[in-house]
């Protein structure tokens, strides 16, 4: 995936500087680290009824999405099935990353087992493939339309939007 392009939100009546001042824009490089080392993420989804729903989840930056897994029948999974645009963010709320995309549920063997690799890697667990059950547990690949990052010590300085080229056909 090529670099995203990154520039200054609009965050009227915060006094955010112009790109060019404070911190500056973060590179991407900032925000992977953070989507990467972080332990937990918190998915938002949208309820039937049109509410919101939020919940923390274990996931992976791998193959240049945010991937994680749900049971089939949990609120979150059902609400991504019907609306499958989503918010998540990593777990610090003093260097946030928040990423928006379109949760796609993963079915090939391949890359759920990729995934797995990488879940087991990380979080030092020795799940076995059929805890991934596509007929019992959803796993989700959220690849980034938007990400949003900043660092609390440089509020006005350091806000940075990236948006992300469309993706090619499958």
């Amino acid at each position: 995936m090529a670099d995203p392009v990154a520039s200054r939100p609009h965050m009227p009546g915060y006094g955010i500087l112009p790109a060019d001042q404070g911190t500056g824009l973060l590179p991407w490089s900032w925000a992977l680290r953070r989507l990467t080392d972080s332990h937990d993420y918190w998915v938002s989804s949208v309820r039937p009824d049109g509410r919101p729903h939020v919940m923390p989840v274990w996931g992976v930056w791998f193959d240049d999405a945010l991937w994680f897994s749900s049971s089939r029948q949990s609120r979150k999974a059902r609400n991504l099935a019907d609306h499958p645009d989503c918010v998540l963010t990593t777990d610090s709320p003093r260097e946030p990353v928040v990423l928006e995309g379109r949760a796609e549920v993963v079915t090939d063997p391949a890359g759920i087992a990729g995934f797995l690799d990488e879940l087991n890697r990380k979080y030092r667990t020795n799940y076995a493939v059929d805890f991934l059950d596509p007929a019992v547990n959803s796993t989700f690949r959220v690849q980034p339309v938007t990400a949003f990052g900043l660092v609390q010590g440089d509020f006005t300085g350091s806000p940075t939007r990236w948006t992300f080229p469309p993706r090619p056909p499958a």
